[in-house]
């Protein structure tokens, strides 16, 4: 009898062994930005929570090699990739209603970003992105304000914007943005910016100072302004399918990877943007703010952008409750 019993037993655990074995999964992650970035250290903290925790695996894909990011929104949409890790703007057009993170000068810090997407705002917009996107929020990286770079002339108020040719993600929020400051800008993917920039198809571009470092834009840009019109926040996505597939226990660690890559990518913000900046200096960038804190990009922005996406968003509602969360006047 214990030798039977000892048999069923190893037969039993060699089973489960094998069982773990089959259903170890290795998740892809599509990352837009280059090895460096905010996105790239969000992706790598959630990595190792994810293989310190489970016995699953993941592979980060760095610079856009699975394709563009709304590309890499739409594969995981439909399941046939894993993970992606995109700017929000580029979910917008698969569920307009996260719009309401790229109005022009809604958020106004990195603590605004944390208390939006972490708290009951963040909430509902994961939910709306499951249901008309098909992907599901995991985590949230905190990359900061999307400055302007260009290579013609410093930049510190709307008169001097006159032109130049700048590129924006395909984005009709940035887009009608610049166009509220008097350019037409030019909508370019993100995977062509760096030769656009190169070849002088446009002369500058807006993104955070971590990413304008990592891209390395300091040898085809000189000049630098902090414009504060968008906080760049680029979540990490997972195919609701796929999210679907898993075990309780296996959505649960992923759950809980995202919310600690969150927290780190917060921190690591918050210990690298100074250093960087006076590196892109060093590089021989040259940084300035806009004239009369930035009043007259604020005014324009918001006065001609706002109503028009109050629609798109859910409803004036919907933004006012934003501007409530974070302790602002609503409008009218």
């Amino acid at each position: 009898m214990f030798k039977k019993l000892s048999l069923v037993t190893l037969l039993a655990g060699s089973l489960a062994v094998a069982t773990s074995a089959v259903y170890a999964k290795n998740f892809k992650i599509a990352v837009g930005d280059a090895a460096g970035s905010a996105q790239h250290a969000m992706g790598v903290k959630f990595v190792e929570e994810l293989q310190a925790n489970s016995d699953h695996t993941a592979e980060l894909f760095v610079n856009g090699q699975l394709g563009s990011e709304q590309d890499t929104i739409n594969d995981a949409a439909i399941g046939v990739l894993d993970m992606s890790l995109v700017a929000i703007n580029n979910i917008t057009p698969f569920s307009p209603t996260v719009g309401v993170f790229t109005l022009p000068y809604v958020i106004l810090s990195l603590e605004d970003a944390e208390m939006l997407t972490q708290g009951d705002v963040g909430k509902e917009l994961t939910e709306n992105t499951i249901r008309d996107a098909g992907v599901r929020i995991i985590g949230w990286t905190y990359t900061g304000f999307r400055v302007l770079t260009n290579s013609k002339k410093p930049v510190s108020t709307v008169a001097d914007l006159q032109g130049l040719v700048i590129r924006v993600p395909k984005n009709e929020i940035m887009i009608d943005t610049y166009k509220a400051w008097g350019i037409d800008p030019t909508p370019m993917a993100w995977s062509e910016t760096l030769t656009g920039l190169q070849q002088k198809v446009v002369d500058g571009q807006d993104n955070p100072y971590l990413t304008v470092h990592s891209m390395k834009f300091y040898e085809v840009q000189d000049y630098i302004t902090n414009i504060r019109y968008i906080f760049s926040i680029e979540p990490l996505v997972i195919s609701e399918s796929i999210f679907q597939d898993l075990s309780e226990e296996d959505q649960a660690v992923i759950l809980a990877a995202g919310n600690a890559a969150t927290l780190h990518s917060a921190q690591h913000l918050r210990d690298s943007e100074a250093a960087i900046k006076e590196d892109l200096i060093a590089k021989g960038m040259e940084i300035q703010d806009p004239a009369d804190g930035e009043a007259e990009f604020i005014k324009l922005a918001t006065e001609a952008v706002w109503p028009k996406y109050y629609e798109s968003i859910g409803g004036v509602d919907k933004l006012n409750a934003v501007l409530e969360a974070l302790g602002r006047d609503p409008v009218q």
